[in-house]
């Protein structure tokens, strides 16, 4: 198996001279099995070089792949009108999301409709599947295992684990802690106070947490959310973002190998983002922390 990052930053995409070594685009993540089809983990702006370097390796058609979307916010799926193969006859991407009140293919479509995009989606040439799923969902394909724990993101977000090749792999963004506030289908305008969540909401969260935990367990590489420091999750805690000491507590516990911080906020330069990694690995007790930057390659 071969993990490869195309998009880092969440958010919106953030090019310049100052996010070069980290890169600038939006999620999107390449788990390459040794046999078969990518297994690729969300759209943002990082899809539309991935799908270049696809398209020019099957010119004339026959690409396959899978589509894994952890949810339908701006910054993971604005690539995919982007992406070349979805152009070419005789492709076939089949596309993934959570299930909610509106059709994953219509929330899809809504992006590239007039006046948002001159090419609608119904006028793309690739044959495309869509999958939606429970947020606990489990499934095989090709002898590739994908794992689903629902986070705590504002109208819902879903995290995978994939397994192939004696490998795992999970995948956990966009989310918020587990220990303040509920962050469901509701917007929520301004933060909140921080504190001791009613009891409902501490079962809730408790569960989720414990969720996360599970599907990170013994995994080789945890790729998690780490937007925030923890004084910009105090100010914005509605946002749905964690910082590296939660992602690094749930890695810790689930006593996987290496957590590879990620979604890095888009203001973030990348001195500050060396910064941030150094400080998570001198609190690291047993897993290696390493940072995500785009073109980065891990093969197990």
């Amino acid at each position: 198996m071969r993990v490869r990052f195309w998009g880092v930053r969440g958010s919106y995409a953030a090019p310049g001279p100052q996010t070069t070594r980290y890169g600038g685009n939006t999620s999107c993540v390449e788990i390459q099995p040794r046999e078969g089809p990518p297994f690729i983990l969300d759209a943002g702006t990082g899809l539309r070089r991935l799908g270049k370097i696809i398209a020019h390796a099957h010119p004339t058609g026959g690409a396959r792949g899978h589509l894994l979307i952890t949810h339908t916010h701006w910054d993971h799926i604005q690539g995919l009108p982007f992406f070349a193969p979805l152009y070419t006859p005789g492709n076939r991407f089949h596309i993934y999301g959570l299930r909610r009140d509106d059709r994953l293919r219509s929330i899809l479509a809504r992006q590239t409709a007039a006046p948002y995009f001159p090419v609608p989606l119904e006028a793309l040439k690739a044959d495309m599947s869509f999958r939606e799923l429970d947020e606990r969902a489990e499934f095989e394909v090709g002898g590739v295992r994908v794992t689903c724990a629902p986070l705590n993101h504002p109208y819902a977000a879903i995290a995978y684990r994939v397994e192939a090749d004696g490998a795992s792999v999970a995948y956990v963004t966009d989310t918020a802690p587990f220990g303040d506030i509920l962050l469901d289908r509701e917007f929520i305008a301004t933060p909140p106070a921080l504190g001791k969540p009613s009891p409902e909401h501490a079962e809730r969260l408790a569960a989720l947490r414990r969720g996360v935990v599970d599907l990170c367990r013994g995994a080789d590489l945890v790729v998690f959310d780490t937007m925030f420091t923890r004084d910009e999750y105090r100010a914005r805690p509605h946002w749905g973002h964690s910082a590296p000491e939660d992602g690094l507590a749930i890695v810790e516990e689930a006593g996987a190998k290496t957590l590879c911080l990620f979604h890095h906020a888009p203001d973030r330069l990348d001195e500050q983002q060396d910064a941030i990694l150094e400080a998570c690995r001198r609190q690291a007790r047993h897993a290696k922390v390493i940072a995500a930057a785009e073109g980065l390659e891990i093969e197990f």
